[in-house]
């Protein structure tokens, strides 16, 4: 029962940090971000929320796959929240304050704490470190987007 608990709690964490960030980011999105010169590679609006679901699940399936192992880490876990943290202040530094310099460094750092926590979590669990990947990318794509916008505005 408890295990069944705990996987609940570390689905749910990674959802409610991108339910709270999309509350914000969705206020921002017609009255502010509509109005941003953005690259033609920039995708619709609608397409976020379902990717970012996605690996809001990923996050939470991943750290449930690792704290199966035995003997994990402090700094498994320390690397895990420390990327849910700047995933979270990402959205509040970009569309809730519209600083985009800041937004473009915090999500390069966002960048290199994902890297860091898949090369750890692979040495303790390889599908943990796997499920990772396509955050990686789709951060990757992200910080090319943030970029992209930070320099056409």
């Amino acid at each position: 029962m408890k295990r069944s608990i705990n996987y609940f709690i570390n689905i749910l964490l990674p959802l409610m940090v991108g339910a709270v960030a999309g509350y914000y980011t969705t206020q921002s999105i017609a009255s502010w971000y509509v109005y941003l010169h953005k690259p033609s590679f920039n995708p619709p609006n609608y397409l976020f929320g379902p990717v970012w679901t996605t690996l809001y699940l990923l996050m939470g399936i991943s750290y449930n796959k690792l704290l199966q192992e035995p003997n994990i880490h402090w700094r498994l876990k320390a690397i895990y929240y420390l990327q849910l943290v700047l995933n979270f202040f990402w959205s509040f530094i970009f569309f809730h304050y519209h600083n985009l310099g800041l937004a473009l460094v915090e999500i390069i750092l966002l960048w290199c704490s994902i890297l860091t926590m898949i090369i750890l979590f692979y040495k303790t669990s390889k599908w943990a470190a796997l499920l990772n990947i396509p955050y990686l990318l789709w951060v990757s794509f992200a910080t090319l987007l943030t970029y992209s916008i930070y320099t056409l505005n």
